[in-house]
């Protein structure tokens, strides 16, 4: 065996591929930069129109996604692997997992739907499979939200799809929940009149619709008041416990009895 010709042929092909291995880094390199300048340019002609911000994110995903793929086939290609061949290959290996994770395809198309019907968009403050938080981003697969308690919480979007949705960004506004107990003895029309003066003067509680305390039910310690202020999401937490604190406040300054269990006793024989 002659090794020159051994040396020279090894040779050849180390280099030939040593080339090729330095071509693909160069083209992967070259290639994720460009997507990445083609990404940024898209989405930001999209912001330029005002897309919706949920649209912008979602197909910036997709588009990364798809564009990825064809690179990677690409430098494939370099190394003499048939583009064509390997392009079937995907998609059968595409149908293959797709039957596969039939989960992550509906997780897909409801992101699609998500999309497009749009119950809710980034920023908003929703409830959705079972999580309540501001919605940061609408992936191709999931949901993420941030919940109150800064929480990170992803979301298969087809169980956010799937599931009740609740936005409480889409009204201009919403109402406080909150209950004030009376007793017995105390005088309720005071009661009433206090809190609706004082509620007023909380701020970035609305006038329209004026705030709302009513007699809900009356209970063992005496009537139960439903305390109900207006105000922007984005005050809520604010307004909920400012509106807790006056309720403390007012009724302490205007010497309301504390609510007490009132229970009559009568005496008698013991039935036979």
């Amino acid at each position: 065996m002659n090794l020159n010709v051994v040396w020279a042929t090894g040779l050849a092909i180390a280099t030939d591929l040593g080339l090729k291995i330095l071509g693909a880094i160069v083209i992967w390199f070259l290639g994720r930069w460009l997507i990445g300048m083609v990404v940024r340019l898209i989405s930001a002609s999209m912001i330029r129109q005002h897309f919706d911000s949920t649209i912008v994110s979602y197909l910036r995903t997709s588009i990364s996604v798809l564009l990825d793929i064809i690179l990677i086939i690409a430098i494939l290609g370099i190394f003499g692997i048939q583009t064509t061949s390997f392009a079937a290959m995907l998609a059968a290996g595409g149908v293959a997992i797709g039957v596969a994770w039939s989960g992550l395809l509906a997780n897909f198309a409801a992101g699609v739907f998500l999309v497009i019907l749009k119950p809710f968009k980034v920023g908003d403050f929703v409830s959705a499979g079972g999580v309540t938080g501001t919605v940061s981003d609408v992936g191709l697969f999931g949901t993420t939200i941030q919940t109150p308690d800064n929480i990170w919480t992803l979301i298969g979007n087809n169980k956010a799809l799937g599931d009740n949705i609740q936005n409480f960004s889409k009204n201009p506004y919403r109402r406080v929940e909150l209950v004030a107990q009376l007793d017995h003895t105390a005088d309720h029309g005071l009661a009433i009149n206090l809190l609706k003066a004082r509620l007023a003067k909380i701020p970035n509680v609305l006038r329209d619709p004026a705030p709302d305390v009513e007699i809900l039910q009356f209970t063992p310690y005496g009537p139960l008041l439903a305390v109900r202020p207006y105000t922007n999401n984005a005050n809520y937490w604010q307004v909920y416990f400012d509106t807790n604190r006056l309720i403390r406040e007012a009724f302490g300054e205007a010497s309301l009895p504390q609510p007490l269990q009132h229970m009559a006793v009568h005496g008698g024989k013991p039935l036979a």
